[in-house]
Parts: C-alpha cells; sequence; structure tokens
C-alpha cells in the first residue's frame, strides 16, 4: 500500500484513522512480527480504558505490557511531566538533578535492605544489560546462569540472558558465558512430588548440580525474574529463591531480580521479593516507575556493588541515563503509588480477581490452570485437563491464541499472553465495578474456547 506524498504536510491532529494505519503499515517496523501488517490505531487513552478512531472502547486488561500500572493519563503524572518540561527538559548524566537525585533516594528507600544506589536507564533491557556488565566487572567471572522460564529484554545480552525463544536470533554470532537452567514451573512440569518443599529441594540439588559442572567461581551472576512474567505469570515454589540465594552466598555469585514486570506494587508489594525471606544483590526495574508515561528503568544495587564502584570505576554509561522528564515521571508516580494506597487495591481487587479465576478454572474444561499474586494473572488453556497437554504446542507458530486475544479485543477486552497463558493484568487503579464490567467477556470468550477447539 503506498501513502500519498501529501501526507508530510499533514499534523497529527487532523489524521484519520486510516491515514494512522496506512503510514504505520508503510513506515513504521513493528516489534516481533512480520512487516506490513496492519494494526489498530489508537486515538486517546484514560483510566483503564483506550478508544480507537471509531470511538470503539476497550478495557486495558494488561496494562498494554504490564506497565501501565496506574493506568493512563494520570492527571497527577501529567502536570509533573508538563511543569518539568517548561522548567528543564534533560541534562545530561554526569551532572546532578532535582528529580534524579529525589528519586534515586525514594527507590533505595522503597526497595529497603541493604540497597544503595541506583544506575538509570532507559528501559527494562537494558536495566539488565548493565546488571550483567557490573557483576562481571565487581566478580572478575563471565558466565551468567538464567532460566529457560525467562525474558529479560531485547539487548545482546538480555537477550542471551532470555530463555524463551526470542533470544533465538541474538544467539547468532551471540555472546558468550550465558548457561541456562530449568527454573520452576510447577504445573507444567507436574512433577510427583507431595509438598512444595520437596520439589524446591529437587530444583535446588539440579541447580547447585549445574553450577558444580561450570566451575561455581566462573560464576559472575545468576538472573532470574521474581515472579516469572511474559513467560506465563509463575511463581517459585516455597523457598526456591531463597535457596537461590543461599547457593549465590555459598560461591560469592551476584543474585540479580529482574523485577522489571513484577515491581511497582504488580503483586502487593513495591517489589515482589520483599515478600519472601531474603534480599537480592541488585534489582532491576523498568515499566511500573512511571507507568509508561516516559521511558525510565535501572538497577538498584547493594551495598557491596556499591562500594566495589566507589573504589574502582563504573564502566556504564547511556546519554539519557537519568533522564530529567522522565525521573519527574517516576516521581510523580511512586507519589500516586503512595498517595491512594496502591497496594491496598491491589489487595482487595486481587482477592476478587482471584476468586473469579479460580471459578473459570472450574466452570471450562479448556483451562488448566489459574496463577494469581496481586494482580499479575495467568490463565493457562489446555487441550486436556488430566494430561496438561497444552492448548498450541510450545514455540511452535499457531493462528488459535492470536484468534483468542482478537475475540477479546472485539469484545473490548484487550490483552496479550505467549504460549498458551492469557495474561489478566489491569491497571492497579482498577474498581470492583470496572472489574465486575469486564470480566464476564472472559467466561464468554473461554466459552467460545471450549466449543471451539476441545
Amino acid at each position: 500500500m503506498t501513502v500519498n506524498a501529501t501526507w508530510t504536510t499533514t499534523t497529527a491532529t487532523t489524521l484519520t484513522g486510516g491515514e494512522v494505519i496506512a503510514m504505520d503499515q508503510q513506515y513504521v517496523m513493528r516489534a516481533w512480527s512480520k512487516q506490513g501488517q496492519a494494526a489498530m490505531a489508537v486515538e486517546k487513552a484514560e483510566g483503564i480504558y483506550f478508544w480507537d478512531y471509531d470511538g470503539n472502547r476497550y478495557v486495558d486488561m494488561s496494562s498494554l505490557l504490564v506497565n501501565a500500572n496506574i493506568g493512563h493519563q494520570h492527571p497527577k503524572v501529567v502536570k509533573a511531566i508538563q511543569e518539568q518540561a517548561e522548567k528543564m527538559c534533560f541534562m545530561a548524566p554526569s551532572y546532578a538533578t532535582d528529580v534524579k537525585s529525589l528519586l534515586a533516594k525514594k527507590l533505595v528507600e522503597l526497595a529497603g535492605g541493604d540497597m544503595a544506589r541506583v544506575f538509570f536507564t532507559n528501559a527494562g533491557a537494558d536495566a539488565n544489560e548493565n546488571a550483567i556488565k557490573m557483576a562481571r566487572i565487581a566478580t572478575g567471572r563471565t558466565k551468567v546462569f538464567s532460566g529457560y522460564h525467562s525474558y529479560h529484554g531485547a539487548t545482546l545480552a538480555a537477550s542471551n540472558a532470555s530463555g524463551d525463544s526470542r533470544r533465538f536470533a541474538a544467539e547468532i554470532g551471540g555472546a558468550s558465558g550465558f548457561v541456562k537452567f530449568s527454573n520452576p514451573s510447577p504445573y507444567r512440569d507436574n512433577l510427583p512430588f507431595e509438598t512444595e518443599e520437596a520439589l524446591t529441594a529437587f530444583y535446588l540439588k539440579q541447580l547447585g548440580e549445574q553450577i558444580q559442572y561450570e566451575g561455581p567461581y566462573n560464576v559472575a551472576a545468576i538472573l532470574l525474574e521474581t515472579v516469572i512474567g511474559a513467560n506465563g505469570i509463575i511463581a517459585y515454589p516455597k523457598g526456591y529463591l531463597e535457596g537461590v540465594r543461599n547457593l549465590c552466598n555459598s560461591y560469592g555469585i551476584v543474585m540479580i531480580c529482574d523485577e522489571v514486570m513484577a515491581g511497582f506494587y504488580r503483586t502487593g508489594t513495591a517489589f515482589a521479593f520483599q515478600q519472601y525471606g531474603f534480599t537480592p544483590d541488585m534489582i532491576t526495574f523498568a515499566k511500573g516507575v512511571t507507568s509508561g508515561y516516559v521511558p525510565l528503568g535501572g538497577v538498584i544495587v547493594s551495598e557491596w556493588i556499591s562500594e566495589y564502584f566507589t573504589e574502582n570505576q563504573l564502566q556504564c554509561g547511556l546519554t539519557y541515563s537519568g533522564h530529567t522528564l522522565a525521573c519527574a515521571a517516576g516521581l510523580a508516580t511512586l507519589e500516586v503509588y503512595e498517595d491512594e494506597n496502591i497496594a491496598a487495591n491491589v489487595e482487595k481487587i486481587g482477592v476478587l480477581l482471584k476468586d473469579y479465576l479460580e471459578e473459570m478454572k472450574a466452570k471450562h474444561p479448556c483451562v488448566g490452570d489459574v496463577r494469581t499474586y496481586g494482580l499479575f494473572c495467568g490463565v493457562e488453556l489446555v487441550l486436556d485437563k488430566e494430561t496438561r497437554e497444552p492448548l498450541v504446542p510450545f514455540n511452535t507458530p499457531n493462528r488459535i491464541m492470536p484468534a483468542i486475544y482478537k475475540e477479546l479485543k472485539d469484545r473490548g477486552f484487550s490483552t496479550f499472553g505467549r504460549e498458551t497463558t492469557i495474561s489478566v493484568c489491569p491497571p492497579l487503579t482498577i474498581t470492583e465495578a470496572e472489574l465486575a464490567e469486564v470480566l464476564p467477556i472472559l467466561d464468554e470468550v473461554l466459552t467460545l474456547v471450549d466449543a471451539t477447539y476441545l
């Protein structure tokens, strides 16, 4: 499709939805897609909703990419961005600014424990990229362990650390020193253990043996999502994360918790690791720190990492590290979490959502498992509940899951997923009434799945 060249004289505010879609098809390269496909054009967004150019309203039941934690166009954050833009949009990272200094202080306090300093990045991928680099520099070691059930970003090291199939392109001539291990996925693994503790012991024994095979004093870091996000929304069995912490302590390995999705009250606490009995050496974050209003990410480092780089040069740098406008958005977003008591809302709405999803599991033959951690929830679809056979084979292109997401969206329930798990991760500001309005759509579509694919 060719767009009329006169579009160059048209302002964004006068474009029609059709023109936006046509130009997107012709000029924009879209992530994880074959190019030239039509995308839905979004005209505006507010609260938990967004609208297309035809006036159709969609409930954002995935917080876009699990990042729009406080919903869209929150007036406090919009105002902070406007005021900062009038004052100073950007200052180079070598200078101190009020918003950068304040945000770093608040993040260290929010993380608690012995966290000490923040290295700011642009997003989650380069947060993990730089955490890996820092771990290698601080330990003098090269190997980085990460799980097969994981996604850590699309930059070179972050891609190679990722476990899912999106890493394959980065492995073409890729990066060295990345070692995968089988991190737990209790429902999918379906191992014959009677207790979580027994399952944990099995996995920790496997991991400990693999560390020995790789040479424990060659291992710089173990990188894992505190709650596995895009690959199924999975929490680890009881004691697993604490066991990984103990393995790291035994061999001087840096433990990096990727909180890019799980952080900023998504699971109910500021960071998901705070619900367990351990503290990591580094926390990587992004997404919810600004709710996506301006790109921002970073690495919160513990006291010993901070002290190392007090004595040794930090060989990490980004032009937009601690971007002034982004830090202003981050400060305002943290204020929203506190002022509106978002943690309490996650607790209240999370219980309602958990109860509903458990009802869907009992009702629908296609629902094999539901996993709920605050407002970080997944619905796993199967062909057979008894055998747990997935609705479609893993890592296989298929039309079934895209058709299910389209059916949901056509009815006003916008979300995404990976493999056979539907993400249900609404903005943390969602109300009981809003939730009650949209959840019946999921029931309707699951009924259709039962009838169509089983």
